[in-house]
């Protein structure tokens, strides 16, 4: 799977993978002055970057753990999706659940990217659904 980036010219920095298992590669915020978030604030934080993804494949923009467990740093919709046809820039929508403020410094790695391949369904509308074991259950049905 090739991915091709076009880098914007307030970007410095290019996706990199920080070990040869990784699954993401991290992204860095193109931003020129630090960002601040106060407690449950949130913004979006460009990347500098746009992407051509191959026929088949999204890019998941995820949170980075180390930011979430140690400064309660995470993104708004959790997962976010790139979808193959779009060729705007890569943002992130962060925010700071924590109870202090944190900055954000330009170049700050922000967000993993994983690349992932999928599949369109075809829909088809039925007037039931096969039974199994769970049914109907739903949210703590399965025990703790």
């Amino acid at each position: 799977m090739i991915l091709k980036i076009l880098r914007l010219e307030h970007n410095k920095s290019v996706p990199e993978y920080k070990t040869e298992g990784a699954a993401g590669m991290d992204l860095c915020a193109a931003i020129s002055e630090p960002i601040t978030l106060q407690p449950l604030e949130r913004t979006l934080v460009p990347t500098g970057l746009k992407i051509e993804l191959e026929h088949g494949y999204e890019a998941q923009i995820r949170p980075r753990s180390g930011m979430s467990i140690k400064h309660g740093i995470t993104l708004i919709n959790c997962v976010g999706t790139i979808d193959e046809d779009y060729r705007g820039e890569v943002c992130v929508p962060v925010v700071n659940i924590s109870n202090e403020a944190y900055t954000i410094q330009p170049e700050e790695r922000i967000a993993q990217m994983v690349i992932a391949k999928y599949e369109q369904a075809k829909i088809e509308v039925v007037t039931e659904l096969s039974d199994t074991e769970r049914g109907t259950g739903g949210f703590g049905s399965t025990g703790k």
